[in-house]
C-alpha cells in the first residue's frame, strides 16, 4: 500500500476529516508563523522596542 492510498483512505475519503485536517492544519500553521514573525521582528528592532531598553528608565 502506498502513501498515496494510505492518506486517500485516512483524510481524503471523508469531507469532515478533510476538514477537521485544514482546521487543525491551519491553527498550527498560523500559531508557527506568529512566532517567526514576531522573534524577526525582535530581532530586526533590537534595540529599540521598549522591552530592550526598560531597565533605562526603571528604577
Amino acid at each position: 500500500m502506498s502513501i498515496l492510498s494510505t492518506l486517500n483512505n485516512a483524510i481524503f475519503k471523508r469531507t469532515s476529516t478533510f476538514a477537521l485536517v485544514v482546521v487543525g492544519s491551519v491553527f498550527f500553521f498560523e500559531r508557527a508563523f506568529d512566532v517567526v514573525a514576531d522573534s524577526i521582528f525582535d530581532k530586526i528592532n533590537e534595540g529599540k522596542l521598549w522591552k530592550h531598553i526598560k531597565h533605562n528608565y526603571e528604577k
